[in-house]
Order: C-alpha cells, then sequence, then structure tokens
C-alpha cells in the first residue's frame, strides 16, 4: 500500500510539472498580404470542402443504387429457384407410382442446378455491389486528400505571405 501511495504522489508531481504553461508566444501584426492570402486560403478551404461534400453525396447515393438493384437481383434469383423447384415437385406429385423413383431423382436434379444458379446469381450480385463500395470509398478519400492538400497549400500560402 505504501508504494502504491508513493508512487501515486510521484506521479501528481511530474504531471503538475509538466502542466505548466508555454511562454506566450510572439504575434505579429497582420500586414495586407497576410490577409488577403488568409482570405484567399479560406475561399479555396470552402469550396474544396463542398467539392469533397458533392463527392460523398454522390458516392453514397451509388452505393445505395447498387445495394436496391443487388436486392433486387437477390430476390428475383431466388423466386425463379423456388419456382423452378415447385415446378419439378409438381411433376413428381403428377408421376405414376412406378415412375415416382425417376421422377424424384430428376427433381433432385432440377433443385442442385436451380440453387447453383440462383447462388452464382447472388454471388455476382453482391460482387458488384462490393465494387461500387470500393470505388466510392476511393472517391471519398481521393475527395478529402484533395480537401486537405488545399487546406495544406493555403495554410503555406499565409506562411509565405507573412515572411514578405
Amino acid at each position: 500500500m505504501n508504494k502504491l501511495l508513493a508512487s501515486l504522489i510521484a506521479g501528481l508531481f511530474v504531471s503538475g510539472a509538466f502542466a505548466q504553461v508555454p511562454a506566450a508566444t510572439v504575434v505579429t501584426p497582420a500586414t495586407s498580404a497576410v490577409v488577403k492570402a488568409e482570405a484567399k486560403a479560406d475561399k479555396a478551404t470552402v469550396k474544396a470542402v463542398a467539392s469533397e461534400a458533392k463527392v460523398d453525396a454522390k458516392a453514397d447515393a451509388k452505393v445505395e443504387k447498387a445495394e436496391v438493384k443487388s436486392g433486387n437481383i437477390k430476390a428475383k434469383a431466388h423466386a425463379e429457384s423456388t419456382d423452378t423447384k415447385s415446378k419439378a415437385h409438381a411433376q413428381v406429385a403428377k408421376a405414376d407410382p412406378k415412375d415416382k423413383v425417376e421422377a424424384q431423382a430428376k427433381a433432385e436434379k432440377v433443385d442442385a442446378k436451380a440453387d447453383a444458379k440462383a447462388d452464382k446469381a447472388m454471388v455476382n450480385a453482391t460482387a458488384k455491389t462490393d465494387k461500387v463500395k470500393v470505388d466510392a470509398k476511393a472517391d471519398k478519400v481521393n475527395a478529402a486528400s484533395a480537401t486537405t492538400a488545399v487546406k495544406a497549400e493555403g495554410k503555406a500560402d499565409v506562411k509565405a505571405a507573412a515572411v514578405k
């Protein structure tokens, strides 16, 4: 307990030493060149942020559209599979008792093919949606990067104007 108390007290003193107020920075008066550079940088930053928001909105719309389309494709594939299976099982029900085993075997083949076809359609739809999502994410990152570059360029211009 004594060691714990000693380490807590030592930590308090150490954190107090680091928490001191830094020396005041020297503020230079703003010249007209600096003011103009700041205004230009702010204008460019606003434009870049608006552009980034527009790209983000378009990317989100593309993703949503792809997800809806994928959902429709998946539902259609499932419905077709179910329809094909039900027709095959209807054939089994209509078959004569002596041909029932053969009809059931045929129906099982149809079931397997229908499931495979539906699975393939679903996988392809998911893959397309995933590709759209990746492209949208890349568009968003590129737009954010461009905005960051514009902001950095504006800061550099302001610093350069301050030096003149």
